[in-house]
């Protein structure tokens, strides 16, 4: 006879299992929710601030740079 700790570890893998076999949600989405869920909105902007700036770093060393340059 199986014991109550034999049990709980059965479901918890199970459950442990059948989350692992789901779909993964991308980082947008799950971001996403997170704002929705937490009314954390005072984030996106700075999100978007970071996002830009970065793509302004990427795009400095390409063929574009000398475009960039000229709208600072």
């Amino acid at each position: 006879m199986a014991s109550n700790e034999d049990r709980v570890d059965e479901s918890s893998t199970g459950e442990f299992e059948s989350q692992a076999e789901l779909a993964q949600v991308g980082l947008v989405r799950e971001f996403w929710d997170y704002l929705r869920s937490n009314k954390k909105w005072w984030l996106t902007p700075i999100v978007v601030v970071l996002l830009l700036v970065g793509a302004l770093v990427m795009l400095g060393g390409t063929a574009a740079a000398p475009f960039i340059y000229t709208l600072f």
